[in-house]
This record gives structure tokens, C-alpha cells and sequence, in this order.
């Protein structure tokens, strides 16, 4: 984990199989009077310099001067403590502002022309010094590590402490910049813009947008809270805790015609009936496995806020627009990859990953989308990121252009922790602005008649922001709605090269098996003569070729192919496994492979999450050691299980939530990993996510297994019924695959 910018002594990298530290968020804004009392202090000491008896100024003068005495006293009261305990918001700010004045004045010795070598080397020496008590302070209390990467969020109580800490030192404090023209700052600098052909139609077929006739929203007339500041009273509402984070959702009456076969859950109807009955911004928080995506589309449908514009991460992408097919499949949907060579502009709904903001954020804000999806909502929260700009750029020039556009701001982290998080996500709602609450905001708190010095000002305040569409939902508070495990499938793209590569080894392999048919036809002896396809031959080809699929000679097999793709996937199934574990806690994520376990590994400990690795090669010892690190130890947030060694025998009920990186040849298999979830003990839900390569034989597989679960089960619930094996998966991959590469040529 490479987040030091100072030479600190740290423990290194998390080996595999070690624990990891999981992440924890830099420290609020809130003021403490130790963060007052240290510039006091530093003030103080400093002018007693000057009146202290002749006999202490005997000391050299220097080493009472400066920044570096100052670091030293607060970096002594931040290690006082972490020894005593958990380090109070506070002190995590207090630790991440030292260490970043620090690496400035590290800086500034290091390039001091004027100093003497000897008073440099000593200089570095005192603050090495500082450092190693930050690292120790840090070792002892290993969430501190979070706040010294370098793109940990800054906050201003941060800043503000800085400044102080500075001043306190004797030195000047750099004046800050004025500040660039509100239009510019609201437009980040991309260094590559595109508009695809398909847009450019778009616009030239209709370049004129509909006006918007709805009526407007009400403005605020602040009264009596003119001359707060509401913004921080807001986020401690929601600090100091209170009743469940849900707004009143009204009950579903009729909802509008589902596809055929399709049924929403109670607790998805009401959120689609909020919107039909005109409510147009949402903060959706239920825990993943709850059906955010189907309740988001829906609404949509139910608001008519189309053209919709959907952000999501990378690996859910094709998810959403497999989603989009399924539950509203009159709404045309295009997926932008890369450029946007391929898009349709004239769709109903578009979705776009993070990653490719940049590239279209121009013409995403010029296409008339009445309505806008925000997926995995925290990937927002650092709202100095490009991502964050972007996503409340498109939001402004929405309301801009539509009086009443549907907003849903989709995540599973629960609203009562980081809430500093949600700052980004509250004004991408139009809930706030920089510096104050939002009009309706803004007239619901001034009819609490309250202020922020009333006792009953916070819970008022945090009911007024709960109200304006807040849904939070446990699987355990809607447990009646939901079967107790399911399993849910997440396509995803593989990377551009090595998707193509993988689909070419498919090619080839089905080409392969193609000629194997027809030479079998041409050297027929028996003179039966089938019109079309052959259907007997080609399962017997398929299992010639499934014979031969250990011989090196016939070049990519089944097998083989099966872990590249598995090996392609991995990135995309640890990060979706990241996301869960920030969301929802404790997660169980299961390879067939060990190079797919390792870089699941690298990516959490990359990410700073813990993990326990459980692997076939571990002594008992170190087995048990790594589980019950899973177990009972908070920081340790994922299980790394091989699908052979850890899908029996286990006992994981501390977890809801599995990650099926690799797929098995058969449901049994599949079934023993996620029964080491679903088990007696467990008191919630449990839901395993089935990571599959779409375009690939990936998909054909999933089929496969799913369709023989119905077998598989009756025969592990006592029926005489014979259960599928591993080969026979296999060999009906290859007869679809075979199939499908003699239908194209018909």
C-alpha cells in the first residue's frame, strides 16, 4: 500500500493470507477546543522565548523556533491519544494535518539553499522524529493509515487547523487564491472531449429541446435562520443518531403494467409509488441484494424522466442495461464504451461509467435528459474529484433545463456513518448548495420554528432532510419480501483486448469443432443422411473433443478458456466485492483459481480493505487462524475462499453476502460455497453474486448450471434422481457452442 509521502516506519504490505487494514475516513469538520488549544498554546511558548530567564537562553534559539517544536507538541498530545483508546475525531484530524505539515517543511529543508549541511541533517533528524511517532501512533491504531494516501480528503477543519498550527509557528500563511469565476469552476478541464456521430444526428434531427411548462419549485424566504450556518447543524443531525433513515413512503395502490412474468416486492413498489405520486428526488440506501436498479428504472417510468441518464461503475454497467431490457423493454437503452463509436443517441435511457465521464460530460449536458441515475452514490463523495464535477455538473445543467427532473442518488452505505460522505450526494440532489440548504430544504426547517441552539432543532432537522427522499432498507426489515438466498447475476464487459482476445480463442475453438463435424460427416460409413443439423453427431463430437481437451495438440480448450476468462474477470469481481464490503460489511468471495485469488488479494490490499485468504495449501493452524481473523476481527472485511478448499466445512455466517468470481461445473458446487454463508446462525438474507463475462461461453455455462439446478437439488433432498456431473456441463458447452457456430453458417 503505497500511501506515504514521508519516510515512516510502517509495517509493510499485507502478504497474501495476511489481514489487510481496512480504510477509515479522514476526519470531519467539526472544531474540538484541544484544536484551539494547541495554536494557544504554540503562542504562548513562542513569546515566552523572549522573556525567559538568562539561564534557559542559553539553549540554541533556533530549536525553539519554527513549525518543527510546534509539530512535535501536537504530534505528543495525538500519541497520549491513541493510548488511551479510540482517537476522537479530532485527533485524526490533528494526526493527518502533521503529517502533512510534515511533508511541507521536509520539503522546504530539503531545498533550503541557506542552511548548512549540519543544520539540515539536524533539521531532518527532528522531523524524522515527528514521523516516527506518527507511525507508531499510526501502527497502534491502523485507521489512522487512510489519512496519510495522497488523495485523502482534506477537510476544513483540516484546513483550518493548518493555518493555526502555522501561524502558530511564527511563520506567514500563504494567502489562498481568489477564487475562479463560478461558471468556470463548475466546468472541470477534460483533456479530451467527444461527440459521436450518433449525437451529432441527434441533434441535427431535433435541435430544438421541449420546453419545460411544469410548474416551478417554491424559493426559499429565510427568516429566522438567515444568518446560520445550517450546513454543519445538518450533518451532525445524522451523527448523533435517531429513528430509521426512511422517508414516508406511501403504500401501492395500483402500479403501472410490469412486463409479463415480472413482480415487484412491496418495498420496491412504494418507492415507484413515491414517484408516481410526484415525489422527484431520491437518496436510495438500501443494502445491496434489495433491487435498487429495478426500483430506479421504474421510477423513472413512473415520473415519465426520460431521456434518462444513468453513472454507474465500470464492472455494473452491462447489469444496467440488462435491467433496463428486463423491466422496462419499451425504453430503448445504449451503453457508452470508450468513444461512443457504437452508441444509439436517439435512446431512452443511456448509461455511462465513471471512467468515461470526461470524455462526454459536453454533449451528456446538451442532450435534454429529464432525468438522472447516480449509481454506487460514494463514488462521488470527494467533491474535488473530476468524477464529482462531472456528475454535479450534469446535475445543474439538468435543472437548468427542467423544472422538476427526477434525481436518485443509488448506495449501500449506511447513512449514519461517514456522513461527511453524503455532502457531494446531497447537493447532486439539489438538497443544499456549497454554503447553504437547498429552497425546500431550506422553508421545511424554518417551519420547525427551531434554531440551532434548541435541543429539539436536530432531530427536526434531520427528519426535514430524511423527508425529502432518504430510503434506507435492511434485508433484515424486509426479510418477508425476499426469498433467503438467491442468486443474482452480474455481467460484466471484459477489458477491450482481452474480450476480443478471449472471443477469438472462442472463434477458433468453435471452428475447430466445426471441422471436426463435417470430416465426421464426409467419412460416414453408415449412409444415414440427417436434413440439417445433425444433432447425435454433435454431441458426439463435443465429446471427442472433451476427450481430448488434456491433450496439448488441440490447442485452447474448454478448460483453458475457462480460466482465462476467469482470470479477466477477477479485477471486475474484486471490485464489486470492494463495493460490498463497504456497504454492507463482512464478504465472502470464492475462485476456483489461485492467479485469480491473488489478484482479488493484491486489489484489497491496494484498497487498503482486510482480508483473510483461505486456501487448500494452509496448515490447519493457519486456516483456523485466517477464519476466525474473519470472523471476529472487524477490520478484516473479506474471506478469500478457493471454491475447492473452502466450499465445504466452513462455517461464515458472519457474512450475507458472496462473491462468485469463477463459476462452477456444476450447482452443487456452487451450492456448498454459498451454504457456508447460508447456514443455521445466519439471520439475514443471504444473496451470491454471479460475476459471468457477457459475449463469452461464460454465459452459456451459467445456463447450463442453472438448468440442471432443479436436478441437483432433488437429488440432494433425498430423491433417487441421479445428480448432474462436472463433464456434463461441460460437454453441453461444447455442443451450444458447436450448435451455435453450424446455425450461423446455415
Amino acid at each position: 500500500m503505497d500511501t506515504w509521502s514521508v519516510p515512516l516506519d510502517v509495517p509493510a504490505a499485507p502478504a497474501p493470507g495476511q489481514c489487510a487494514v481496512s480504510p477509515v475516513r479522514p476526519g470531519g469538520t467539526e472544531r474540538h477546543p484541544k484544536e484551539e488549544s494547541v495554536a494557544r498554546r504554540g503562542q504562548r511558548r513562542a513569546g515566552a522565548t523572549r522573556t525567559a530567564p538568562r539561564n534557559q537562553r542559553r539553549g540554541r534559539k533556533l530549536d525553539n523556533e519554527g513549525i518543527i517544536p510546534v509539530l512535535a507538541r501536537a504530534v505528543r498530545e495525538v500519541e497520549h491519544e491513541v493510548q488511551r483508546g479510540a482517537v476522537s475525531r479530532p485527533g485524526r484530524t490533528k494526526f493527518q494535518v502533521i503529517a502533512l505539515l510534515v511533508r511541507e517543511e521536509r520539503s522546504r529543508v530539503r531545498s533550503d539553499a541557506e542552511i548548512t549541511e549540519a543544520r539540515r541533517a539536524e533539521q531532518m533528524k527532528r522531523l524524522d522524529g515527528v514521523a516516527t511517532i506518527l507511525a507508531k501512533s499510526a501502527a497502534r491504531d491502523t485507521s489512522l493509515l487512510s489519512l496519510l494516501a495522497e488523495d485523502a480528503d482534506v477537510s476544513d477543519a483540516a484546513q483550518m487547523l493548518k493555518r493555526e498550527l502555522t501561524e502558530a509557528a511564527g511563520l506567514e500563511v500563504e494567502e489562498e487564491e481568489e477564487p475562479a469565476p463560478a461558471e468556470a469552476a463548475a466546468t472541470p478541464v477534460a483533456t479530451r472531449r467527444v461527440v459521436p456521430q450518433s449525437v451529432v444526428s441527434r441533434q441535427l434531427a431535433n435541435p430544438f429541446l421541449t420546453p419545460d411548462f411544469s410548474a416551478p419549485q417554491p424559493r426559499a424566504h429565510p427568516r429566522r435562520l438567515a444568518t446560520w450556518e445550517l450546513l454543519e447543524p445538518l450533518f451532525r443531525a445524522f451523527e448523533y443518531g435517531g429513528a430509521s433513515s426512511c422517508m414516508a413512503l406511501p403504500e401501492p395502490d395500483t402500479l403501472l403494467g410490469l412486463p409479463p412474468g415480472l413482480e415487484l416486492m412491496p418495498h420496491q413498489a412504494q418507492v415507484v409509488a413515491a414517484a408516481e405520486d410526484g415525489h422527484r428526488t431520491f437518496l436510495l440506501a438500501d443494502e445491496p441484494g434489495l433491487g435498487k436498479t429495478a426500483q430506479a428504472l421504474l421510477a423513472a417510468e413512473a415520473a415519465g424522466a426520460f431521456p434518462l441518464l444513468v453513472v454507474v461503475p465500470n464492472v455494473v454497467k452491462t447489469n444496467w442495461a440488462r435491467e433496463a431490457h428486463l423491466w422496462t423493454p419499451q425504453r430503448p437503452v445504449t451503453v457508452i464504451h470508450g468513444d461512443g463509436h457504437e452508441i444509439d443517441a436517439f435512446a431512452d435511457i443511456v448509461v455511462v461509467n465513471y471512467e468515461v465521464l470526461d470524455r462526454h460530460v459536453g454533449w451528456l449536458g446538451d442532450l435534454g435528459f429529464r432525468g438522472m441515475v447516480v449509481d454506487e452514490a460514494h463514488f462521488i463523495k470527494n467533491k474535488k474529484s473530476q468524477r464529482s464535477q462531472h456528475v454535479l455538473q450534469l446535475a445543474d445543467r439538468l435543472r437548468a433545463r427542467t423544472v422538476r427532473p427526477l434525481l436518485m442518488a443509488l448506495t449501500g452505505t449506511p447513512l449514519i456513518n461517514d456522513i461527511d460522505d453524503f455532502r457531494a450526494i446531497w447537493q447532486f440532489l439539489g438538497w443544499i448548495d456549497d454554503k447553504l440548504p437547498g429552497p425546500l430544504l431550506m422553508e421545511a426547517l424554518e417551519e420547525t420554528g427551531l434554531t440551532p441552539v434548541d435541543p429539539g432543532f436536530y432531530p427536526a432537522a434531520r427528519a426535514s432532510v430524511i423527508e425529502l427522499g432518504i430510503v434506507r432498507r435492511r434485508k433484515i426489515d424486509v426479510a418477508a419480501d425476499i426469498p433467503a438466498r438467491r442468486i443474482a447475476d452480474l455481467p460484466v464487459e471484459l477489458d477491450d483486448m482481452v474480450g476480443s482476445s478471449i472471443r477469438q480463442a472462442e472463434r477458433e475453438l468453435a471452428e475447430r469443432l466445426v471441422t471436426r463435424y463435417r470430416t465426421a460427416l464426409e467419412t460416414r460409413t453408415s449412409g444415414v443422411t440427417v436434413e440439417g443439423i445433425d444433432h447425435e453427431l454433435v454431441r458426439r463430437v463435443a465429446g471427442w473433443e472433451l476427450a481430448d481437451s488434456d491433450s496439448a495438440k488441440t490447442g485452447e480448450n474448454v478448460f483453458g478458456m475457462v480460466r482465462r476468462i476467469g482470470q479477466a474477470k477477477a479485477g471486475l469481481a474484486a471490485d464489486y466485492a470492494a463495493q460490498l464490503a463497504r456497504n454492507v460489511g463482512k464478504v465472502v468471495f470464492f475462485a476456483k483459481h489461485v492467479d485469480v485469488m491473488d489478484l482479488a488479494e493484491e486489489t484489497f490490499a491496494k484498497r487498503g480493505i482486510g482480508y483473510a485468504s483461505i486456501r487448500g495449501d494452509q496448515t490447519s493452524t493457519k486456516r483456523q487462524k485466517n477464519i476466525d481473523a474473519f470472523v471476529n476481527d472487524p477490520e478484516v472485511s473479506i474471506a478469500v475462499c478457493s471454491l475447492m478448499a473452502a466450499g465445504v466445512g466452513l462455517n461464515l455466517q458472519v457474512a450475507s453476502n458472496v462473491v462468485l468470481a469463477e463459476l462452477s461445473w456444476t450447482d452443487a458446487e456452487q451450492t456448498q460455497a454459498i451454504d457456508r454463508v447460508h447456514r443455521i446462525g445466519q439471520e439475514e438474507p443471504v444473496t451470491a453474486w454471479r460475476i459471468i463475462a457477457a459475449q463469452t461461453i461464460d454465459t452459456k455455462i451459467a445456463e447450463l448450471i442453472d438448468s440442471k439446478a432443479g436436478l441437483a437439488a432433488r437429488a440432494l433432498d433425498g430423491s433417487d434422481e441421479e445428480i448432474s456431473s462436472s463433464s456434463d456441463v461441460q460437454l453441453e458447452a461444447l455442443v451450444a457452442l458447436l450448435t451455435e457456430a453450424l446455425e450461423s453458417e446455415s
